[in-house]
């Protein structure tokens, strides 16, 4: 019995040359497997660092206040980490603008505030109390009460 064109009639029998769309596809996935390879290499940054983003300013006292303020602030990217501890491209960035700002006279409040109005609460650990923010400064307080009922109430039951 004889197979169908391209299938294998018996074991050991030699398969059919592929028909020519496979081969372009095989081709063409081929060619972008090799031109996705290299692209990570390419995505890296080529621009330098900020000036300030890696260097402490020289006057030790707005050093301490930039310090101060960038351990307040939380990298966008990696979300757990202050911009004084995080090694992102972002971070840096937000590291070099707190030290130029502060370097120019401008205090650490005023610089709060611009960050805040130009990335949102999120930036800061300690966000305000708002309409947005009320869940994230009830909810623990929301927990400790329903933790504290459900241990009232299990109490209870092992007492009667």
């Amino acid at each position: 019995m004889k197979g169908a064109p391209g299938r294998h009639a018996a074991r050991g029998s030699v398969p059919t040359a592929r028909s020519m769309p496979e081969r372009r596809m095989i081709a063409g996935m081929t060619a972008l497997a090799a031109l996705l390879v290299p692209l990570p290499a390419v995505a890296q940054p080529s621009t330098p660092p900020a000036p300030y983003a890696n260097r402490q300013l020289d006057d030790p006292a707005k050093e301490a206040s930039a310090k101060a303020l960038m351990e307040t602030l939380r990298c966008l990217v990696c979300q757990g980490q202050s911009i004084a501890d995080s090694d992102a491209d972002m971070a840096a960035d937000m590291r070099a603008l707190v030290r130029e700002r502060v370097a120019a006279g401008e205090k650490p409040e005023s610089i709060r505030a611009w960050l805040i109005a130009r990335y949102g609460d999120y930036v800061t650990y300690d966000p305000p109390l708002s309409g947005l923010t009320w869940p994230l400064w009830l909810a623990p307080l929301a927990l400790l009460a329903i933790g504290g009922w459900i241990a009232r109430s299990s109490f209870r039951r092992r007492t009667r």
